[in-house]
């Protein structure tokens, strides 16, 4: 798998990367043994940044990290969770909480440290507090060691910009916001954020199943226009022999400001036919025809949290 340096954290992370958020049930029933097999693979196909928070199941997906990751050298793997958020509308940035949720996620985790660690979804609280007490809680635990580089992660851009105008980062990661459909992360962030040398990483590739041929997921936020659109690029690409989600994937690797973009399943053979798509050319007609069908709806979003933050 490819690699790309994490702006200056001296890390080098594989242009796709694994997101372990299924592993903790999100989006279905997972069996254990297909949760494990789904790490090996995806450490075995070069994935081997593994993306995942103590909010994924409730903590089971660092759980079942934790037993996956056991007889893995851990030099052989890069590693980052999140904290803050714990439930879908239990939110906590405090300085305390800080210290115990990276303590609880090294101990599920196996690990005596993380090489990343991000402030998650602070779209969802007053973000004053993620500047004034919890990046400073954070930088204290990376002069102990146990963390080695700090970020943030959210939807709307106007976090990144709110945070970075008052401090620095390490990281940060965008999800839905650098798509088929949606360029506004690499349009509005990325030159300023490559300019500071702060590591750039994307997720969701896929736009919460929009850029599949999958039925969409009822809590799917995005506009009926945009959903229309979706489906009709998705009639176009099978029209030509074609899957969307391919397209989809090999667009957001493309960019080669972005360090990563991370796809999470608890399947691998998903992780093994993404691997593959990673390593083969795109069809850069198809890509035109497909942003032709996008472009009356291109970067429309939705708002997330706080109305505040959008």
């Amino acid at each position: 798998m490819k690699t790309r340096p994490l702006g200056k954290t001296g890390l080098r992370l594989p242009i796709l990367s694994f997101g372990a958020s299924s592993l903790g049930q999100e989006f279905g029933p997972v069996k254990l043994e297909t949760a494990l097999r789904t790490v090996r693979v995806a450490l075995d196909c070069g994935l081997n940044f593994i993306d995942t928070s103590p909010f994924y199941g409730r903590g089971m997906s660092e759980v079942l990290l934790g037993i996956a990751l056991r007889d893995v050298p851990r030099e052989s793997y890069i590693l980052g969770t999140k904290l803050g958020r714990y439930d879908l509308n239990h939110f906590d940035f405090s300085a305390k909480r800080v210290a115990e949720s990276v303590d609880v996620s090294l101990h599920r985790l196996g690990t005596d440290h993380l090489d990343m660690i991000l402030c998650h979804d602070i779209e969802f609280v007053p973000m004053q507090q993620i500047v004034d007490e919890t990046l400073p809680a954070l930088r204290k635990l990376k002069q102990q060691g146990k963390v080695r580089s700090i970020g943030i992660s959210g939807y709307p851009m106007k976090v990144f910009k709110f945070v970075l105008d008052q401090t620095d980062l390490d990281v940060v990661l965008s999800y839905n916001q650098y798509t088929l459909q949606n360029t506004r992360f690499a349009d509005e962030m990325v030159p300023s954020l490559k300019a500071r040398g702060v590591g750039i990483m994307n997720a969701g590739p896929f736009s919460a199943r929009l850029l599949t041929n999958a039925p969409l997921p009822n809590w799917l936020k995005e506009p009926e226009s945009v959903r229309t659109a979706a489906r009709r690029a998705a009639e176009h690409c099978a029209s030509k022999g074609a899957d969307i989600a391919k397209l989809a994937l090999q667009f957001s690797l493309a960019n080669e400001d972005i360090t990563t973009t991370i796809a999470g399943t608890a399947k691998p053979e998903h992780v093994q036919k993404w691997a593959e798509w990673a390593e083969e050319p795109m069809d850069l007609t198809l890509l035109a025809e497909v942003q032709n069908i996008f472009a009356p709806v291109k970067d429309i979003g939705h708002v997330e949290g706080l109305l505040e933050n959008n």
